[in-house]
């Protein structure tokens, strides 16, 4: 027998929809029908709800981890191997609305897009609506000047402390501005983190120009 896993088990307020096997109510989001135990299509809910979790920027990454590669081996293909066609499909679109979840929430920046966008303001590939502001963009082009003008691999080290220590304060900066609310505030950090993170790219490329002239 397949082990049960759900999702929403904590959440009393999820709204209860008829299982498509046994008719019978199961909370929307969960995996599979705590009555008959058949795999459910997935929900049309948000990330944080199909994984069971409530939607703050402040993730418990472990936990996280444990909800996701639980309900990732309870969707094993293997575990339907004798099932019918309807619950193979089944479980593969779970599987990869699961597997999209957990890529969006385990990542500071993903998440903070996403939450950003759940919260009812757009989001733009790019990240938020502040791409053009001035002083993040003059932050990156002054950064990729020293970046350019980096000779050695400790000028190189002292560009990527200097990185990662200003994503470790924006990180910080993005879970105060959600917790108090502010959306504006949590999407100007939000296009800084974006930069940042590509910074920490173009720091490997140069890393690798170096050593090989």
């Amino acid at each position: 027998m397949i082990e049960q896993t759900t999702t929403n088990a904590q959440d009393n307020t999820a709204p209860l929809v008829p299982c498509w096997s046994c008719h019978g109510p199961l909370p929307a989001g969960d995996a599979f029908c705590s009555t008959c135990n058949a795999v459910q299509p997935p929900a049309s809910v948000d990330h944080f709800k199909r994984l069971g979790m409530e939607p703050t920027y402040d993730v418990d990454v472990s936990g996280l981890d444990k909800v996701y590669f639980d309900l990732q081996r309870s969707l094993h293909p293997d575990r339907f191997a004798t099932k019918t066609s309807k619950e193979k499909a089944f479980s593969q679109s779970q599987a990869t609305a699961l597997n999209d979840a957990y890529e969006t929430l385990k990542d500071p920046l993903k998440r903070s897009d996403y939450l950003v966008h759940i919260k009812g303001v757009s989001v733009m590939a790019e990240g938020c609506n502040l791409v053009n502001d001035p002083s993040i963009l003059m932050e990156a082009m002054e950064v990729r000047e020293k970046l350019a003008a980096a000779e050695t691999e400790a000028d190189i080290a002292a560009i990527a402390r200097e990185a990662k220590s200003e994503i470790e304060d924006v990180v910080t900066g993005i879970s105060l501005a959600f917790k108090g609310d502010d959306i504006e505030g949590a999407c100007q950090l939000t296009t800084r983190l974006k930069y940042l993170t590509k910074l920490l790219g173009e720091v490997r490329q140069r890393r690798a120009q170096i050593s090989s002239s």
